[in-house]
């Protein structure tokens, strides 16, 4: 699964509906199934994303500030941070620059994932987004 992916998993709670669906039949009926939960989670009500992050930080013995930074909202969501997994989600998410760790990659890391929140179903404070 891509970075990316993961982000929205944990964000969205997605891997909840994920595991009902492989307890389903397999052949046409697990993929009526896995339709349906992808229906009933593109019909629910946008995730309040702020919410859910402030709700993980209160419970985080870390002060992450996951509102501008990648690497602490990586953190917040138990993800890797390393510079590795960093220039993999640069690459996923079509970054142009050095791949360097930079503070410029940096910001326009947390920016797109916030912009890719918002665009997939995510309610997104303004001030986070473009």
């Amino acid at each position: 699964m891509s970075i990316l992916g993961n982000i929205f998993n944990k964000i969205f709670h997605r891997g909840d509906a994920a595991a009902a669906t492989t307890a389903a039949p397999s052949g046409a009926d697990a993929a009526a199934a896995g339709a349906a939960a992808q229906a009933s989670a593109a019909a629910a009500a946008p995730v309040d994303v702020e919410a859910v992050l402030n709700g993980m930080a209160a419970k985080n013995p870390q002060k992450l500030n996951w509102r501008t930074s990648i690497v602490d909202l990586m953190k917040l969501l138990d993800m890797d941070s390393s510079l590795q997994e960093r220039k993999e989600l640069a690459t996923e998410l079509g970054y142009t620059g050095a791949k360097d760790g930079s503070a410029e990659m940096n910001l326009w890391l947390h920016k797109q994932v916030m912009n890719k929140l918002a665009a997939n179903g995510g309610k997104v404070p303004a001030e986070l987004r473009d």
